[in-house]
């Protein structure tokens, strides 16, 4: 019995229904979109001064460790050319080979911490890229929603 009521009800019935309408932009989702969209671009601004960053910091450790290596080279010929034997020169070729390991400890470190910051910052950018992807992902569903 009920399956026969069923089968009479017609479109008719239906008619004082609401079909679903696409849902246009409303002030606020337009805010909404405006919002994630500078924080997609600030992301973006970040990680390219990230890469300028390592770059520089890349660039500054090529610069001393030229200075350095220009110090040692400096130093080794000076012993070389300076072959005095009295103590006062002695004294001076052995205070000039204790700053040369000096120098060549100083570029040692300069090495490490190069490495470390690059390794700090290349950290920061893959959490930075990883975000930008997310972020994206997000205004992307929320562009699809809206239409």
């Amino acid at each position: 019995m009920f399956c026969m009521e069923f089968e009479n009800i017609n479109e008719e019935a239906f008619s004082d229904l609401e079909k679903p309408r696409k849902t246009r932009n409303t002030p606020e989702s337009d805010v909404i979109q405006k919002i994630g969209k500078e924080r997609v671009t600030s992301l973006k601004n970040f990680i390219l001064e990230l890469n300028i960053l390592i770059e520089e910091r890349e660039k500054l450790s090529r610069m001393i460790t030229s200075e350095v290596e220009k110090i040692k080279m400096e130093v080794d010929n000076f012993l070389k050319n300076n072959t005095s034997f009295d103590a006062d020169g002695f004294r001076e070729r052995n205070g000039l080979r204790l700053k040369q390991i000096e120098v060549s400890e100083l570029e040692l470190n300069e090495k490490v911490n190069c490495w470390r910051d690059v390794a700090l910052l290349k950290k920061e950018l893959r959490e930075r890229q990883k975000e930008l992807s997310e972020k994206q992902e997000r205004v992307s569903m929320f562009d699809q929603i809206l239409k």
